[in-house]
């Protein structure tokens, strides 16, 4: 874990004179529109949670009541709450009411007058309400339609029908409407702060930065403030004890400050450093009185896209601070179907499973939000790069005036919102959009016309090619603004997916393709490839009864949205594992599989660096229980591809790699310094007798994937190689690796019972041996207990040390072998 460190430049200032006053703790209530009674509301919240905290309606979740809770999507809901304004509060020159954010379509009154209507949930809205509050009660009233019917009605408006249906007209969580991983819940409500904010002559109203120049000996910053004045004259910006002069108008202003900071300390990404943030803190000032403060954070460090064309196709890598980074990260979903669940530790949660897996970068995925604050926040504390997709997935979208303008204003304001933080790399402009268009037979599913595909295509180039990327040069200076409008750039159908740009692969699953034609199929950067995993059992058992725990109740089904999902996690199944009948034994091997296929695709891929630079999964987790592509389930559990995304991640990596003569040994180094030591190559048997053994000094190169030892199959061409295994270790002073190459897949191993010791060392460590090869070693506790390592080989005559979240006294051990018989 890294060593955080902040630099605050200035000391804390005083209070200003400027405020605000949140009203997410006034007595809410809701109902359901033409629907008399009122129920007690939580804001934060959705229509969904609300619903069940009354006991309206049943856990969404649990086994198949999601298909008796499609009725909310179409009904219209209305929230309430009343609030006190004091005089002294109504004596302020200016109050707004701001919403962070409203779920979807709204109208907002207050004290019976309409002052908003919304139309974006990802939009943060701000009306001024001065003239619409009194001393005493006050009464505000905010009014959602279905959503879904307003999708409908709009898509009613077109003579043909886009790709996505209802949900592509409405600026909202695109996954709510159902995906191959997620239920649908198409939800309604205020599910961000609602607060009022009270201001006199003049606020803050942004703070960004520009990095002008960044070397070892200077950093030169400009610091842009844009302000809203109501009262012009003299005003100033403190620095610490220096104030900056500026006289103002009235009306917004936007003013600069620029400051120097010698010998900078750069910010860096997992693995290669510290993620440093300097802290500067702001006050506006007039007549001596504080008006407002601001504090913000930020990073130095330089971020590229290198595309440069080359004798096979074109590079697409990162250089972050002048040093070319090979990517290790997965995709991001939303972590619950009910946003306002997910608190600020369970993001500080999700973004330490990627630090701990030795993550560097999270790619928030465009069917999902924004996330908020509290994730871009422990990205940047962690050392996290964010490849940010917009929210576009999957579909194509409409191209009308109303449409553009309400999308131009969502970029605007999440992109203000984001753009300081050093771990955003990257802006990307959808999901798969481009791709469905091009490769997915839309054109003659929807029996589209010439002129209804030219109008379609128009549309979406009128977003993703000229709108967004025009908005984001207006918000961004050069050094922050790396655009690329879709992911992935060309199909995976295409050879020149693997060529040039980024690539989704999907060859294995989609197309059923063994998982060794991940060691053919490598791209330039892969943001996009997976394979399923059944969650833990006791996941099962939270969202289904035990009478219905087995793979053909409703309610398990019901937890698999893909068509096909669990006959192909069988038929794969089939072709490397012998396939166990008792469910336990079951969803054990499934995550052994995902976790298997899932090493063979990340290792191919970092085995041909620098010609791939990058690897990211899918995905990361999940917005329920469910059996989906995630290493991390909805609970927080680390299947066991998480475990293997932790060793397969590791920054010094050992990987074999079969040829029809002989095994290639590389020896993959993301760090930037060389490394020397002893390379031992040993073929053992799976009661630890030594067959062969090869040992060699090396100089392990810095940031290079290279071969370091070629074993001919001759060597061994007698061994038993359903019976034995190569176990291969790199030693230095620095650091060391090890990994075992197997060369038989698991249903051929020749696998004899073995006796496992469990040795206790103190409340929170124990140790791990075996008289023979036990093959993924599985330790669970009835406590939930986290172990640092899981579902790993113990060689025979080897010791595992093996460190614990939580003191157990009933650590349940079993192996791949326990589920042949």
């Amino acid at each position: 874990m890294h060593k955080f460190l902040f630099i605050v430049l200035f000391p804390m200032i005083l209070l200003s004179q400027n405020f605000e006053r949140s009203l997410n703790k006034e007595i809410w209530k809701f109902n359901q529109e033409s629907k008399d009674y009122w129920f007690p509301a939580t804001v934060p919240g959705t229509i969904h949670t609300d619903l069940l905290a009354n006991k309206l309606i049943k856990n969404p979740f649990y086994g198949a009541n999601e298909k008796h809770l499609q009725w909310i999507e179409n009904e219209d809901w209305n929230y309430k709450t009343s609030f006190v304004v004091s005089k002294s509060e109504l004596k302020n020159k200016n109050i707004d009411l701001q919403l962070d954010g409203l779920d979807t379509y709204a109208t907002v009154f207050l004290n019976e007058k309409p002052i908003l209507e919304a139309n974006n949930m990802f939009r943060s809205w701000k009306i001024s309400v001065k003239n619409h509050l009194v001393v005493g009660e006050n009464h505000l009233v905010i009014k959602f339609k279905s959503a879904v019917q307003e999708g409908k009605n709009q898509a009613k408006k077109l003579s043909y029908t886009l790709p996505g249906d209802e949900k592509v007209f409405t600026r909202k969580a695109q996954y709510q409407y159902g995906w191959d991983w997620g239920p649908r819940f198409v939800t309604a409500g205020i599910w961000k702060n609602v607060k009022l904010h009270f201001w006199n002559d003049a606020k803050i109203e942004n703070v960004k930065f520009e990095q002008k120049e960044l070397n070892k000996d200077e950093a030169k910053i400009n610091f842009e403030f844009t302000l809203k004045v109501q009262k012009k004259g003299k005003y100033q910006i403190y620095l610490g004890a220096k104030p900056y002069d500026f006289q103002l108008k009235k009306g917004i202003n936007i003013v600069e400050i620029p400051i120097q900071i010698k010998n900078p300390i750069l910010w860096w990404c997992n693995g290669l450093g510290v993620p440093h943030q300097y802290v500067f803190q702001f006050k506006l000032q007039s007549n001596e009185k504080i008006l407002d403060n601001k504090t913000l954070k930020i990073g130095l460090r330089t971020i590229e896209l290198i595309q440069e064309k080359d004798k096979v196709g074109t590079s697409f890598y990162f250089k972050l601070n002048g040093i070319p980074v090979f990517m290790k990260g997965a995709n991001y979903i939303p972590d619950d179907s009910f946003m306002t669940r997910v608190s600020d530790s369970i993001y500080k949660v999700r973004v330490k499973d990627a630090v701990d897996a030795n993550m560097n970068m999270l790619r928030v995925w465009g069917g999902g939000i924004y996330a908020d604050d509290a994730f871009y926040e422990e990205c940047d504390k962690n050392g996290i790069l964010v490849w940010q997709d917009f929210m576009f997935a999957c579909a194509m979208y409409p191209g009308d005036e109303a449409f553009l303008e309400n999308v131009k204003q969502e970029v605007i304001d999440n992109v203000n919102r984001l753009q300081n933080h050093p771990s955003v790399a990257i802006w990307c402009g959808n999901n798969e959009n481009d791709e469905g268009w091009k490769n997915w037979g839309w054109q003659k599913q929807y029996n589209y016309s010439k002129a209804d595909s030219t109008k379609i295509w128009n549309d979406y180039e009128k977003v993703f090619h000229q709108l967004i990327p025009k908005t984001l040069d207006s918000l961004l200076p050069k050094n922050k603004n790396i655009y690329w409008p879709s992911s992935p750039s060309i199909g995976w159908g295409r050879k020149e997916s693997l060529t040039q740009g980024d690539s989704h692969y999907w060859g294995v699953w989609w197309g059923k393709e063994p998982f060794e034609i991940y060691e053919k199929k490598v791209g330039r950067f892969m943001s996009e490839y997976g394979f399923q995993g059944m969650p833990n059992l006791d996941t099962w058992k939270k969202v289904i009864s035990k009478d219905y725990l087995n793979l053909t109740s409703d309610s398990f089904k019901n937890h698999q949205k893909h068509p096909t999902g669990y006959e192909t996690i069988n038929e794969y199944m089939e072709r490397d594992y012998v396939v166990p009948k008792d469910l336990e034994d079951y969803i054990y091997v499934s995550q052994l599989l995902q976790a298997d296929g899932m090493k063979t695709a990340i290792e191919a891929h970092r085995r041909a660096k620098p010609y791939c630079m990058g690897t990211l999964y899918w995905q990361f987790n999940d917005c329920w229980p469910v059996t989906s592509w995630s290493s991390v389930d909805y609970f927080g559990n680390w299947k066991a591809f998480h475990y293997q995304v932790k060793r397969s991640y590791e920054n010094l990596l050992i990987s074999v790699q079969e040829e029809k003569d002989s095994y290639k040994i590389f020896i993959v180094n993301d760090d930037l310094k060389t490394i020397s030591g002893y390379l031992k190559i040993q073929n053992i048997d799976f009661k630890g007798n030594l067959l062969l053994e090869k040992s060699l000094k090396i100089e392990v190169k810095p940031n290079s994937s290279e071969v370091y030892f070629t074993l001919s199959k001759k060597e061994i061409s007698e061994i038993n190689f359903k019976k034995s295994l190569l176990k291969i270790e790199f030693n230095s002073v620095e650091k060391s690796a090890s990994t075992a190459f197997y060369f038989a897949k698991p249903k051929d191993l020749e696998l004899t019972k073995p006796t496992i010791s469990i040795k206790k060392l103190d409340d929170l460590t124990i140790e791990i041996t075996s008289d023979v090869l036990a093959k993924n070693v599985y330790l669970s506790t009835t406590e939930n207990t986290h172990f640092s390592a899981n579902y790993f080989d113990v060689l025979p005559n080897q010791v595992y040390r093996i460190t614990l979240s939580k003191p157990s006294e009933d650590v349940k051990i079993i192996s791949l072998f326990d589920t042949l018989n």
